[in-house]
């Protein structure tokens, strides 16, 4: 999952129950009322898929919320799957399935730029109208809609926060998930961009965890051992703000490195709670899937889509983390 500019997430009335932890390859949740296929008005007897970038992520569990709910809203159905890992190796096979049950509309998170491209593209050639969520590819034109956060302005947010936090500047790391993601991609470049332009402030660039939570607090952990003046550090996903809390409190240097995480999934409120974590950049995921439902039943029924949709996010710090901040937190089930 801009977020410190205090846009809220939207809420939508939840009606069924799913299982939280989302199994890979197999249909999580199907959704909607009954209807017959092909039946016209509103979205009744609409077939759509949602294939998430990886399951059981919270940030995904919470867009999955938002695609249920406006799907039943629009009296269609919807399926979900994801791969274990963010991995477009895996996420392949997963999509040509899906393609293969002929869904009118897929909606779908693409685990890289590059490798998804063609597979999405085979998507589209099969009559399917496809819209992307969260992340995007090379040439998103093969969609009928992208919908995401504003991930550069969202990096330069984390930048401003620790530049609050540390007035007197320092050296600041960025701890990313892996090269080729276009969301952490941009949050990177935003939060880089803004940490060059600021002489007090030394960037020492940008380390993959590849969504390995053991992976990011190994990381920490050794560059704290090079850097021990380090001021404050970015992750810039869910589980690289988890693993960097952790090579922090390791260290030991909870009271003087400042960490912002991006989005606000259970482990990353905890850290929040703790004082581990300074503040959270909170994605918008039930917008996300709200406004992709609807960008998809107006490709299928043939009506003009917005090409590029952005949406907000929260700055959640511990303060308001009891007020409006907890409308923001990411859910761990519908």
């Amino acid at each position: 999952m801009n977020r410190k500019f205090l846009a809220r997430a939207s809420a939508a009335t939840l009606v069924l129950a799913v299982t939280a932890a989302c199994s890979s390859g197999t249909p999580t949740s199907s959704t909607g009322a009954a209807a017959s296929p092909g039946s016209s008005g509103g979205g009744k007897g609409y077939k759509l898929a949602f294939v998430q970038g990886v399951t059981g992520d919270a940030f995904y569990i919470t867009m999955q919320c938002g695609v249920q709910a406006e799907a039943k809203a629009e009296g269609a159905t919807v399926t979900t799957q994801g791969p274990q890992k963010f991995d477009p190796t895996l996420q392949t096979p997963i999509l040509q399935s899906v393609v293969a049950s002929k869904p009118d509309a897929i909606l779908i998170a693409p685990t890289d730029v590059s490798s998804m491209q063609q597979p999405i593209a085979e998507a589209k050639a099969q009559g399917i109208k496809v819209v992307l969520v969260d992340t995007t590819v090379k040439d998103p034109s093969v969609a009928a809609s992208s919908i995401s956060s504003d991930n550069v302005g969202g990096g330069k947010a984390a930048f401003d926060a620790i530049k609050k936090l540390s007035p007197k500047g320092g050296k600041v790391l960025v701890i990313g998930n892996q090269p080729g993601i276009s969301t952490t991609d941009a949050r990177d470049k935003g939060f880089a961009d803004a940490a060059k332009a600021d002489s007090a402030f030394s960037y020492l660039g940008v380390q993959y965890a590849q969504n390995d939570p053991a992976k990011a607090a190994s990381i920490v952990s050794a560059a704290l051992q090079k850097n021990p003046d380090i001021v404050g550090i970015f992750a810039s996903n869910l589980f690289s703000a988890e693993g960097t809390a952790t090579g922090v409190r390791q260290a030991g240097k909870q009271d003087k490195v400042k960490i912002i995480g991006f989005d606000a999934g259970p482990d990353q409120v905890k850290a929040l709670e703790e004082g581990t974590v300074q503040a959270l950049i909170a994605q918008q995921p039930a917008k996300i899937g709200t406004d992709g439902v609807q960008q998809a039943i107006k490709a299928i029924k043939g009506e003009p889509t917005t090409a590029s949709i952005k949406t907000g996010f929260t700055m959640i710090t511990k303060d308001s983390l009891s007020g409006a901040g907890q409308s923001a937190v990411y859910k761990a089930g519908c």
